[in-house]
């Protein structure tokens, strides 16, 4: 880096119960407004985790993986739209870690300012005819070379946080021939940016995952990440997969590890009279219970291990985290379901956060890797090469 490098805060892990109860505070309000949750931001900000996966070559704390899913499944436990854009800063650190895509003049600008206050960081991928790009084709979006500058039309959806991102990356097309694709830096706010407040989800509400337009946006020529040919770039990013599949999957196993908090207070308080003693007294509650803990438990010691040996170097658990996510998030959707299942239609009451826990959980399915995805990819890695048909066949 060409200037000093930036004084980022120390990332504070001793103070994640703490702040779990903090975002958890102000989780309800803002799921009921579908406002974005800009206190609970700051506090992580504070805590110092936005930046803790910056490279310590770039000044940061450096911290791996095993580090960050701790870090989401706290947040996931208070504030799961917080964790999810806190998730999307902190993947991008790390990537910028590992590969240096990021030209150095635009990643000194974010340090320096993320250095002050918080500054997020999310990838702009998906549009509305291509669906995810992860299953194919090319973005609609495209830049057009002018003489000191790219011009960027298009249009984004599902962009998380979109309202409050510092910097936006989004993935578009150039109008030369042959096409190149890559991820155009967009400042939040710039000239030609339009955020469309269409997120009316039933889950992570707080998210604001809204659409983006891009009206002839100016980016500098050198601002491009990843810039190459359709297929070019050496296959897929293993790595890059993994801290996405397990951080996310710890981000939505916090959420059940709430919806369990909040069952077992309830089982503990709620006396029937015919029964004249908690319903925690009943060995099948017990049961149900050590059923979800043994799940979570299960799940969240695997999401664990597995990113342990990614921060290793060991290439199996990258390739294993994908899996690992299908494993996590049913253990995380099915704890959340068989919870309500025990409390009826308390559960299902708007002033208890149940039935929110149930409506985030959900989320967990639609992130990428999806399982069928993943399932698919096991398949045939486990069936490999397949033999050529015969008569025999």
């Amino acid at each position: 880096m060409t200037q000093a490098p930036p004084r980022l805060p120390a990332p504070a892990l001793d103070r994640l119960p703490r702040l779990t109860a903090v975002l958890a505070a102000d989780a309800a309000e803002h799921d009921r407004h579908a406002t974005f949750p800009y206190p609970g931001v700051a506090a992580v900000h504070e805590a110092g985790l936005l930046t803790a996966t910056v490279g310590e070559r770039f000044g940061g704390p450096g911290h791996g993986l095993a580090d960050t899913v701790r870090i989401l499944r706290a947040l996931g436990a208070g504030d799961p739209a917080v964790a999810l854009v806190t998730a999307m800063t902190l993947f991008t650190h790390a990537a910028q870690a590992r590969s240096g895509h990021w030209p150095e003049d635009a990643y000194e600008q974010l340090l320096h300012t993320a250095s002050n206050r918080p500054v997020l960081v999310n990838a702009l991928r998906v549009e509305p005819e291509l669906g995810s790009p992860v299953r194919g084709g090319l973005p609609a979006t495209v830049a057009r070379r002018r003489d000191d500058h790219w011009e960027l039309t298009g249009h984004k959806i599902f962009s998380t946080g979109a309202e409050a991102l510092g910097w936006m990356l989004v993935w578009a097309r150039t109008d030369e021939t042959p096409t190149r694709v890559g991820s155009f830096l967009v400042r939040g706010g710039a000239e030609g940016v339009t955020v469309l407040p269409t997120w009316d989800h039933v889950g992570l509400r707080a998210s604001r995952s809204d659409d983006v337009l891009l009206d002839r946006v100016r980016v500098p020529l050198g601002h491009v990440a990843g810039l190459a040919g359709p297929g070019a770039g050496g296959g897929r990013d293993v790595v890059g997969g993994a801290w996405n599949a397990l951080g996310l999957t710890a981000l939505y196993l916090g959420v059940a590890r709430a919806a369990q908090h909040w069952l077992t207070g309830f089982l503990h308080q709620r006396t029937p009279t015919a029964l004249g003693a908690p319903l925690a007294s009943l060995p099948r509650f017990q049961t149900a219970v050590g059923e979800i803990d043994t799940a979570l438990g299960g799940a969240e010691r695997l999401v664990r291990a597995l990113a342990e040996d990614v921060d290793g170097g060991d290439p199996t658990a990258a390739e294993q985290a994908a899996g690992a996510k299908v494993l996590g998030t049913r253990a995380a959707v099915g704890a959340v379901e068989q919870a309500l299942a025990l409390t009826g239609n308390h559960g299902l009451t708007y002033h208890n956060p149940l039935q929110r826990h149930l409506r985030d959980v959900l989320c967990s399915r639609v992130h990428t890797p999806q399982d069928d995805m993943s399932l698919l990819a096991a398949g045939r890695a486990a069936l490999g090469p397949v033999p050529p048909l015969t008569e025999s066949n």
